[in-house]
């Protein structure tokens, strides 16, 4: 008798000031669900945007790659007939990647590929310089291997790059006054639409031209060798300019279109989330009504 009585006093007493009704938390659940499928939605609008412009610059970059990669053969043919003698391990390495982001592991990916070069410690000098091409790798590279980086560039292939980029990056890099053995430019190597892989295009200096079996059959003058490796450095920056961008470009496409499906997979899942919510919601205030009707 006196437990029934005491918890008749405890039912009669009043709630507390701070205590929200069930209703008001559910409600302001749902409010946060909404403003979250708004978000979320937003985000996709973008990403679907980014995706149909990566597709059309990408298409531009394909165009641009092919071209670009005659210069590149006419590189590997000048080399094929003068191969290098006895090359020091003391190599330049030009990084090739860009200023942009959003566009998944494409700077990491020649970051590692440079790591990599020089965990060779037999072939590679711990000491040889680094020079980047673009703001994301100089990032990376700055962490990794700080006192070898020696100079980066930037704003270089905003949009396709040409040959006057490479052959100003080219011209600095030969008046910069750095001592190496030979040049390997790491870049992007484009596979197909939905894959790359990082890849090195190794560049003969001047001295070893002038060393090489292939020029000392033929007489010639000391500036046709410097010229000559001047204009085949720029060549090959400029084929991993234009292959590097062509990657750069599918890479945010494919990154942008994995993150419109992410986003769409979030807007069903709230979506859902928000009307079991609502459907809770409404339940309990048609429970309360007949609750109250009952009572009269």
């Amino acid at each position: 008798m006196l437990a029934r009585r005491t918890l008749g006093r405890i039912a009669s007493q009043p709630k507390a000031l701070g205590a929200a009704p069930t209703n008001a938390r559910n409600m302001a659940t749902l409010r946060e669900i909404e403003l979250r499928l708004k978000s979320v939605r937003n985000i996709e609008k973008i990403t679907k945007s980014m995706k149909m412009i990566a597709s059309t610059k990408m298409t531009k970059a394909q165009r641009a790659m092919q071209a670009g990669k005659e210069y590149g053969l006419a590189n590997s043919e000048i080399f094929e007939h003068a191969p290098a003698q006895d090359a020091g391990k003391r190599t330049l390495f030009i990084v090739v990647s860009s200023d942009k982001g959003l566009c998944g592991g494409i700077h990491s990916s020649v970051t590692k590929a440079t790591r990599r070069a020089f965990a060779e410690k037999d072939k590679v000098d711990e000491e040889s310089p680094v020079m980047v091409i673009g703001d994301k790798s100089k990032a990376q590279l700055a962490r990794l291997l700080p006192k070898n980086l020696i100079m980066s560039f930037n704003q270089i292939g905003r949009d396709i790059p040409t040959f006057a980029d490479a052959a100003g990056v080219a011209d600095l890099i030969l008046t910069s006054g750095v001592q190496y053995d030979k040049i390997a430019i790491v870049y992007n190597k484009f596979v197909s639409a939905i894959s790359y892989e990082a890849a090195v295009i190794e560049v003969e200096s001047e001295a070893l031209l002038k060393e090489s079996p292939g020029f000392k059959t033929y007489e010639m003058e000391d500036d046709v060798t410097k010229d000559l490796a001047e204009f085949s450095l720029a060549n090959a920056i400029y084929a991993a300019l234009v292959e590097g961008h062509a990657c750069e470009q599918s890479a945010r496409r494919n990154a942008m279109d994995n993150a419109s499906k992410n986003a769409s997979d979030m807007i069903n899942r709230l979506t859902l989330q928000y009307n079991r919510g609502r459907q809770a919601a409404i339940t309990n205030e048609l429970v309360d009504i007949i609750t109250g009707a009952s009572a009269l």
